[in-house]
């Protein structure tokens, strides 16, 4: 049985470390993976190692925004619905064309959308303002100059940064990265992340379950979470209450992996392997103040890889995820924006946080009001109503009680 005086310790703020002195040790424990340089095709989600400079323009060269015709401004002036304007079609311009012969006066190229425009010509009229001829053409319209056309370099100059290092490299990225002639980029290799649950009562789902144990629910949720932070996640299955099955386990990955991500078997009582496993070998354990996901843990194993000790309950596991490993991660992957988008709001009624914590309150997001409502009390255990939140309220720790209308700090998680 724990002694009195040590459980009323673990509640006793001068006791705990701060939210923000654990975020940091964590961060500093994961190191920038290395940079490679990888096809376009294998780099969605990476970070950017280093700025990518323009090599062309985009536009590379003028070109037609509209299918219609190439024309002088001028042989226009008089053409209407009423008085049509009549010119020789000299060239059809299809797009990729390259041989793209001058515009003579009083006379039209035919063209189409992302041609090259010709010289000469400085406007294009709409196939729609003409009767669509092929050897002559009528124009019902006049147009001004410079309409329908896309100049060369109006969207990325010559010599210009289109993408910063640190940025993400999404489809829109990607696709610029293409348009100026990139085919491979420098990137930072996604960190690998082994994930371990341990625990004895813990039953793969699917399996029948017998008095006492329970579904393992926690490997298959942080893999989950360490791949939308753009990780490699290998989930280990199972480990179970025994300190050398656990050291023999980390000894087939110490060559690969970069972090070391583990729930459970870190609290106060008996048969915690995690925490008898790893101290003493460069991990160390402390109570933070926050609610939930007060025991936590990180090291680094063996001089290895880094090592980070989540609890056990699925929703401080989670918690403590959002708060200390996912911003770790993605600057270890080189990613200059590495938090979630924080709002504020009202509350939409009122709620209680214990003394000396920071609490992280499961909520759901109203944009359209600016408000929040609670999801869910705040047990640790209750991972349905973390499964329906949007974000987690973040309550000082200085802060005991709200009112409704109060304004909080919301994180989003989606």
């Amino acid at each position: 049985m724990l002694d009195d005086a040590y459980v009323s310790s673990l509640n006793t703020p001068s006791e705990l470390t701060p939210v923000d002195e654990h975020r940091a040790k964590v961060a500093a424990l994961l190191r920038r993976t290395p940079v490679e340089t990888r096809p376009l095709a294998d780099c969605l989600g990476l970070a950017l190692a280093t700025d990518l400079v323009a090599p062309i323009s985009l536009p590379s060269f003028d070109n037609s925004a509209m299918d219609g015709y190439a024309v002088r401004s001028v042989d226009l002036t008089e053409a209407s619905a009423e008085q049509p304007v009549e010119l020789p079609v000299a060239e059809d311009i299809p797009a990729g064309r390259v041989d793209v012969p001058p515009l003579q006066p009083g006379t039209a190229h035919r063209i189409m959308t992302g041609a090259q425009l010709p010289p000469g010509a400085d406007a294009v009229l709409p196939v729609e303002r003409t009767d669509g001829g092929t050897d002559k053409v009528r124009m019902f319209a006049g147009v001004q100059p410079g309409k329908h056309l896309r100049r060369a370099g109006e969207d990325v100059a010559h010599g210009t940064t289109v993408l910063t290092a640190g940025t993400r490299l999404g489809a829109a990225q990607l696709g610029v990265a293409a348009a100026v002639g990139a085919a491979e980029l420098p990137v930072h290799r996604a960190p690998r992340v082994l994930v371990l649950s341990t625990g004895s009562e813990l039953v793969a789902p699917g399996e029948p379950l017998q008095p006492g144990q329970i579904y393992e629910s926690n490997g298959l949720m942080l893999s989950a979470a360490v791949r939308e932070a753009g990780g490699e996640p290998t989930l280990l299955r199972f480990v179970p209450d025994d300190v050398e099955a656990f050291h023999a386990v980390l000894a087939e990955h110490v060559a690969s992996a970069d972090l070391l991500l583990t729930s459970g078997g870190v609290s106060a009582g008996a048969y915690e392997v995690v925490k008898d496993a790893l101290q003493g070998n460069g991990v160390e354990f402390s109570k933070v103040a926050m609610q939930p996901g007060m025991p936590q843990g990180c090291g680094r194993y063996r001089d290895a890889f880094a090592v980070v000790t989540l609890p056990g309950n699925p929703v401080s596991s989670m918690v403590s995820f959002e708060v200390f490993v996912r911003p770790a991660m993605l600057a270890a992957a080189g990613h200059a924006d590495t938090t979630r988008t924080v709002k504020q709001a009202a509350l939409a009624e009122p709620l209680t946080a214990p003394a000396g914590k920071q609490q992280f309150r499961r909520g759901i997001y109203d944009p359209d009001s600016g408000s929040v409502s609670l999801q869910g009390a705040p047990g640790s255990h209750l991972l349905g109503s973390l499964a329906k939140a949007n974000c987690l309220l973040t309550i000082r720790e200085d802060i005991t009680e709200l009112a409704t209308g109060s304004i909080v700090d919301v994180m989003l998680l989606d």
